[in-house]
C-alpha cells in the first residue's frame, strides 16, 4: 500500500535540496505515518489504519467513527 494517510489524505511532497552554492536537486519530504489500531465503539472491534500524526490528533478530537465517516465521504478510506 502506498504512503498515504487514510484519514487526511496527505501524501509525500517533492521539493529541492539547496546546497551552499544554490545548486538545486530534487528530494522527497516523507510523511510521519504510523500503523495504529483504534477501538470502534460503534462496531465493537479494532480498526487498523495507516495514519499520520495529524490524523491521530484529528481522531482524538472528533472521535473515530465521525472521522472515518468524513474520510469515507472524501474518498480517503474504504472500510467494509
Amino acid at each position: 500500500m502506498s504512503k498515504v494517510c487514510e484519514i487526511t489524505g496527505r501524501k509525500r511532497m517533492v521539493g529541492n535540496n539547496v546546497s551552499h552554492s544554490k545548486r538545486r536537486t530534487k528530494r522527497v519530504f516523507a510523511l510521519n505515518l504510523k500503523t495504529k489500531k483504534f477501538w470502534s465503539e460503534e462496531e465493537q472491534r479494532f480498526i487498523t489504519l495507516k495514519v499520520s500524526c495529524k490524523g491521530i490528533r484529528t481522531i482524538e478530537k472528533n472521535g473515530l467513527d465521525a472521522t472515518i465517516k468524513d474520510a469515507q465521504a472524501k474518498g480517503y478510506v474504504d472500510l467494509v
